[in-house]
């Protein structure tokens, strides 16, 4: 018997012939597949160790159910998906994401989810698709949900889940303010449109010093805010724990127009703008007001980053 991982291991009565027990092998204890296994059961969410007796088979990732066929060493089994479902590799990508935001490592993140490095590794760099038991255990390893790894909340707006019990809101000084600016992102910006009417417009933006920058192009939207007071938003939801803060940024908007400081900062984008097309003209707003909020439970002591 030999097996990979994201592969089932099914258990029949033997009496009957029928499938007793299954789960999902998270875990191989030799690199060439054969028994024992960590296997996650279906039935009670529990890993335990198996022998596989007479009575047990290996039931194999099926090539195309994943995206692709699964290579030695790695497999997956599909869970409930959601009305449209996502792009395979979608699921690991939101993984090394949610992972990296939270500082940890590949092998912490598999000990708190019960399953191996070595698979957590596939999920996050191959096309997988891991069992809804599995995903569940890595949402809560994460501190999120599997809705959310698996994208199903893409075009719902932030901020659905309950509010906390004790909820405790919090200014934020200007300090704090510009190490949650970071160095880039995506953010807010309000105008006064060439129409007329007000404007929120979302931006790829960059810090530079004091200084917040996005590039736009000359007719669209965003290059109104030239010349005129503006104000500049970013925010982070946490569903999962009913969690989040927020940072307003007003000030004067200008063209940067030294080709010098332009193409620097076309050098050091970490990004092309999500929008996509031609976008050359950037844009600088100088902050004379930085505020910020941030909500937490009450009974937590504040942090450094909180």
């Amino acid at each position: 018997m030999r097996a990979h991982l994201g592969d089932r291991l099914v258990i029949d009565s033997p009496t009957t012939g029928v499938t007793g027990r299954d789960g999902e092998i998270v875990g191989l204890r030799h690199e060439d597949g054969t028994p024992p296994y960590d296997v996650r059961w279906s039935d009670t969410d529990e890993v335990t160790l198996v022998f596989p007796g007479p009575d047990a088979h290996v039931r194999h990732t099926e090539p195309g159910a994943a995206g692709g066929s699964s290579p030695p060493g790695a497999g997956g089994t599909a869970a409930p998906h959601p009305a449209v479902a996502p792009h395979p590799a979608d699921i690991g990508r939101r993984l090394a994401v949610e992972r990296r935001r939270r500082g940890l490592s590949r092998e912490e993140t598999a000990h708190r989810a019960r399953i191996s490095p070595a698979y957590l590794a596939y999920l996050e760099e191959q096309p997988a698709d891991p069992s809804a038991a599995t995903l569940l255990a890595l949402a809560a390893a994460l501190g999120t949900t599997a809705t959310a790894l698996r994208g199903a909340d893409v075009d719902l707006p932030p901020g659905q889940g309950h509010a906390l019990p004790h909820p405790r809101l919090r200014e934020l000084d200007p300090q704090e303010c510009r190490r949650l600016l970071s160095t880039h992102g995506v953010g807010r910006v309000a105008v006064s449109a060439p129409d007329g009417h007000p404007a929120v417009v979302p931006v790829n933006y960059d810090v530079l010093g004091d200084a917040i920058v996005y590039r736009t192009a000359p007719d669209a939207v965003p290059a109104a805010a030239v010349g005129t007071e503006v104000a500049f938003e970013v925010d982070h939801v946490d569903e999962a724990m009913s969690e989040g803060w927020s940072v307003l940024a007003v000030g004067p908007a200008g063209v940067v127009a030294d080709p010098e400081v332009v193409r620097g900062l076309a050098r050091r984008a970490h990004t092309t703008p999500w929008a996509g097309g031609e976008r050359d003209m950037w844009v600088s707003i100088r902050p004379t007001r930085l505020t910020g909020r941030r909500i937490t439970p009450a009974d937590r002591q504040p942090r450094a980053q909180d």
